[in-house]
């Protein structure tokens, strides 16, 4: 019997662009509008309802406009499935257009993350779509003021206690999110299954040598990087274990993994699900790989102490970065040969956010040079 496919939902980043879009154009226009059409960062577009609409009014002139779009997270739901996402904006001084967070959406209080300390929570692709939405109705009707936009989501706080914004270092409410402004199903067999697909699918087509990243961070690195399609990797999630078990039993040449260091440093751990809710010690695994570098106990302590990978190498000189990194490189090496068990050779391409590519294991180079003349190969 064939699988029902899982119907995807969409980010609180796109609902905040959305309701901005809506609430702009209802300030400028004068006039309610109870849906809106987005183009999402990768391209896809999209019609969500507009509702929960307020025009606030000072004689004939539009004060202020709230109004708000309605998260779906589509199949097998998060806690965030069908809270209501409102962007309220108003004229001012100036020509500078002001993106903030009010209730529900939670401030930075530690280093390391997308947004700087103090800053509401909002990342910066969410923002991006803000912005865009916002420049292009004012330059639809005209006006080059300014502008106040404040996201709120009202239901924030009690669920930012069901998440680990508060270890993270985000106070008071959840986080305004999306890379792509979509989100993926994430039923765990129908994840497996879409990798088992796109590795038969690979396989198929000659390539062999696969490419494997677990999320749009790695696939936009791989494509800035060294100039690799997204398309040419297959998207692993969290399951870097059932990867090179699906790799490995399909007959592939061997895997590349590519990855941020916030993932992936948790392989130098033997961790082979990354998903939070499975294992974290990312901290401990950093720090004991501190330890055997011959880093200062006093900063291992405060590597402890972090929330990210990203402030924890803001601790590290360079010199002492490259001895921690050739630790950790070394350890994921082992415990990815150990998954494998002498079946698939494997190799793995670290980056940070903040610094590009970090770490390689000793393979990673050879496998990116026969990837590419395995390219070549098929092109002729």
């Amino acid at each position: 019997m064939e699988k029902k496919r899982l119907r995807a939902g969409y980010t609180t980043g796109t609902c905040a662009q959305a309701a901005t879009k809506a609430a702009v154009w209802m300030l400028l226009s004068g006039e309610e509008k109870t849906s809106v059409d987005v183009i999402l960062p990768k391209g896809k577009e999209l019609t969500l309802l507009v509702c929960e609409i307020e025009m606030k009014r000072q004689g004939e002139k539009i004060e202020r406009v709230s109004c708000a779009v309605r998260k779906d997270s589509g199949d097998d739901p998060d806690i965030t499935n069908g809270i209501f996402v409102y962007a309220s904006v108003r004229r001012k001084d100036g020509t500078e257009i002001e993106i903030d967070g009010g209730r529900g959406v939670g401030r930075v209080t530690k280093k390391g993350l997308d947004q700087p300390v103090g800053a509401a929570a909002i990342n910066k692709v969410p923002r991006q779509m803000i912005r865009k939405e916002a420049e292009e109705i004012c330059d639809c009707y005209g006006y080059e003021g300014g502008l106040e936009i404040i996201i709120s989501i009202p239901e924030g706080e009690q669920l930012a206690k069901k998440t680990f914004n508060p270890k993270l270092g985000i106070t008071g409410g959840i986080s305004v999110l999306g890379t792509s402004g979509v989100v993926e199903p994430m039923s765990e067999q129908a994840l497996i299954d879409t990798i088992r697909v796109e590795i038969q699918m690979q396989l198929a087509n000659g390539n062999g040598w696969l490419l494997a990243a677990p999320g749009n961070y790695g696939l936009d690195f791989l494509k800035e990087t060294y100039g690799i399609s997204p398309d040419r990797a297959v998207k692993c999630s969290n399951f870097v274990g059932e990867t090179i078990d699906l790799a490995a039993q399909f007959g592939a040449k061997g895997i590349l993994f590519v990855a941020h260091l916030g993932k992936f440093v948790k392989v130098a751990g033997g961790i082979m699900n990354t998903h939070s809710r499975c294992a974290d010690a990312r901290m401990e695994i950093f720090g004991a790989a501190g330890l055997r570098a011959g880093i200062d106990p006093a900063v291992v302590r405060k590597i402890l102490d972090c929330t990210t990978t990203e402030e924890a190498l803001e601790l590290l000189g360079r010199e002492e970065r490259d001895a921690v990194m050739k630790e950790l490189m070394a350890r994921m090496e082992h415990y990815l040969e150990w998954r494998t068990k002498g079946e698939l050779p494997t190799a793995a391409i670290v980056f940070s956010s903040g610094i590009g590519k970090i770490g390689e294991t000793a393979c990673a180079e050879a496998f990116l040079k026969k990837i590419a003349e395995n390219e070549e190969t098929i092109e002729e």
